[in-house]
């Protein structure tokens, strides 16, 4: 198997009420750890880029190639998808590199002008054959916007998915990007209202922070697309810490960086699996 698209594997998942992971690259390692989980679980992954991160590495090629290069070597069916891009620009790079699909991020603006600059971005991702994910109703946590009140309503989701023509949606529906615990309380019938209201998959952001079992009733409910990452960030850092703190004369940071990556692996890997429980 090889790189495919976000599209097939959001869609096959969708088709038999299962979740699949899409699972946030921070840097080279955390690629390579997901593909080798993926490979692990004999299951397919979702690769994720976000703005941020090609903001960390000064430019979004570096991090994508390098991306792209270990999915293409991958064991089992790997997509590239760009995350929470709240710059149209950003995602008409991520077509020119080669991404399978992109999500744009105008949750945070006005419904109008969210409706207004997600279609523009839907019809040119369009006419290049990529897959879009736009999002309505804020989901909390991102650079300090959380608003716990927030959901995504039904109707308007509806008329959102109309005028936009996106393939996915990402609704709010309780879940925080960026916490450590997973304490958030997902709203199940919500979930369910907005699968009856909707003919696109939808999309968990902030899934870090919900417990295994809730999300298994989210995918119950309707819910296909989960995004990790500061879950698996956790994984990585812990085993990174741990390594260091057994022998403070280390200094060469592939030894201490190795034992994170594999951290990622097993956890990843538990985490497709679970997801891909439902329907089974």
């Amino acid at each position: 198997m090889t790189l495919v698209s976000a599209a097939d594997l959001v869609r096959e998942a969708a088709a038999r009420n299962r979740g699949i992971g899409a699972f946030n690259v921070i840097h080279l390692e955390t690629a390579e750890a997901l593909v080798a989980a993926s490979a692990q679980a004999r299951l397919p992954v979702i690769l994720q880029i976000s703005q941020n991160c090609a903001k960390y590495h000064g430019a979004l090629e570096p991090i994508a190639l390098a991306t792209l290069a270990v999915a293409r070597r991958a064991e089992t069916p790997v997509a590239v998808h760009l995350d929470h891009a709240e710059l149209p620009e950003l995602v008409d790079e991520a077509i020119a590199l080669g991404f399978g699909s992109a999500m744009f991020d105008g949750g945070a603006l006005p419904y109008d002008e969210n409706v207004a600059l997600t279609r523009e971005v839907a019809a040119r991702a369009h006419a290049a054959g990529v897959y879009v994910e736009g999002e309505l109703g804020e989901v909390g946590g991102k650079d300090g916007a959380h608003a716990p009140g927030v959901r995504t309503d039904p109707d308007e989701a509806s008329a959102f998915v109309a005028e936009t023509g996106v393939d996915a949606l990402a609704v709010a529906v309780g879940s925080s990007h960026a916490m450590t615990d997973r304490s958030a309380s997902l709203d199940v019938d919500l979930i369910a209202r907005l699968r009856g209201a909707l003919d696109v998959p939808l999309v968990l952001h902030g899934s870090s922070g919900v417990a295994d079992a809730v999300i298994m009733d989210a995918v119950h409910a309707g819910m296909t697309k989960i995004n990790v990452s500061t879950h698996l960030n956790g994984f990585f850092t812990r085993a990174v810490r741990q390594t260091l703190d057994a022998d403070e004369r280390l200094v060469d940071s592939r030894k201490y960086i190795a034992p994170g990556r594999a951290a990622v692996v097993d956890e990843a890997a538990r985490m497709l699996r679970l997801f891909a429980l439902q329907g089974a």
